[in-house]
């Protein structure tokens, strides 16, 4: 006798109406549950990913809030499987990679919201502190950014004297400093200015400037030119 046709998972018609919504509106409308639907059904294809979408949703609070929260605790949500964690941090490094093609090879100063932007996608959601540099050349044109130290919850390392060598490796004009407070609020702490002195300092002995110092936070952030501490 011809076997039974396999019965359709009840999930496959309500996949293909939110595929069409997104192609349709560009995801438009769509709530941030909806995205991560389709997002996470692409790397869990064969179960339900509503509810799991859901979940996340409520754990980190917004679909950014998800893409930007550390790997192990996404991994260690209930039923993520092996793909999916590895999918959310893709999409992050490509809105990352997106922000920074807005502030690459132009002048900082004609594009300083967008390299706010920038910043804050990279920074304002991370858990413990860490310290970026921006490296300008003598048009102000950012040519590099790295990473110079990565700390606890209200600590980052940093060393003047390898940001000063790695300024000279740039033949960098000036710099900016970028850092983050995971607690939310980006006020500059005594620690924070007495720091930016040493690197001023630093920094031009061998004639570079120090643009800036970036804090950032969740509830915004703080600029050390704009404060008038630097």
């Amino acid at each position: 006798m011809p076997s039974e046709p396999a019965e359709v998972p009840h999930y496959h018609g309500h996949r293909a109406r939110l595929r069409a919504r997104f192609r349709e509106a560009g995801g438009q409308g769509m709530p941030d549950y909806e995205i991560l639907e389709i997002l996470l059904s692409l790397a869990i294809p064969r179960r339900d990913v509503k509810p799991l979408a859901k979940d996340l949703i409520a754990r980190f609070g917004s679909f950014a809030g998800v893409i930007a929260a550390p790997l192990d605790q996404i991994e260690a949500m209930d039923g993520m499987g092996e793909i999916a964690p590895t999918a959310l941090k893709v999409v992050q490094e490509a809105a990352l990679r997106l922000l920074k093609a807005d502030v690459a090879k132009r002048p900082v100063i004609s594009s300083w919201t967008a390299l706010l932007d920038y910043c804050k996608a990279r920074l304002a959601r991370e858990a413990r502190e860490e310290v970026y540099v921006l490296y300008l050349d003598r048009k102000n044109v950012l040519m590099a950014d790295e990473v110079h130290g990565k700390g606890t919850v209200d600590q980052a390392p940093l060393y003047i004297r390898e940001v000063v060598k790695r300024a000279l490796d740039h033949v960098a004009s000036a710099v900016i400093l970028v850092h983050n407070h995971p607690s939310g609020d980006p006020s500059p702490s005594r620690a924070d200015i007495e720091m930016t002195k040493d690197l001023a300092a630093a920094l031009k002995t061998v004639g570079i400037a120090l643009h800036d110092h970036l804090v950032i936070g969740r509830q915004g952030h703080a600029s050390f030119k704009s404060l008038g501490l630097l």
